[in-house]
């Protein structure tokens, strides 16, 4: 369950600092947010794939460094665990 968690915290990490990047073009990084709303039915699906589609093709780079600052902000078991120092 832990692994879930550190998993998905570390995601929404890296989609909010792929969102902010400034080597992606401003409406990608404005799908990419808009694909992240709860909106209801599959429009959100849809835009996500969109998105998707160009950001793994040429902007791997800024996903990659996304993915490694998010994991660097890790949280620890602690934290995870709701446990306060």
């Amino acid at each position: 369950m832990r692994a879930v968690i550190v998993f998905t915290s570390r995601t929404i990490r890296a989609t909010r600092i792929v969102v902010g990047d400034r080597r992606i073009p401003r409406p990608l990084r404005w799908a990419a947010g808009l694909a992240l709303l709860p909106v209801p039915g599959p429009f959100d699906e849809a835009v996500l794939l969109l998105v998707a589609v160009p950001l793994f093709a040429f902007y791997r780079r800024p996903l990659r460094d996304a993915w490694s600052r998010a994991g660097a902000e890790q949280p620890t078991t602690a934290e995870v665990n709701g446990v306060s120092r």
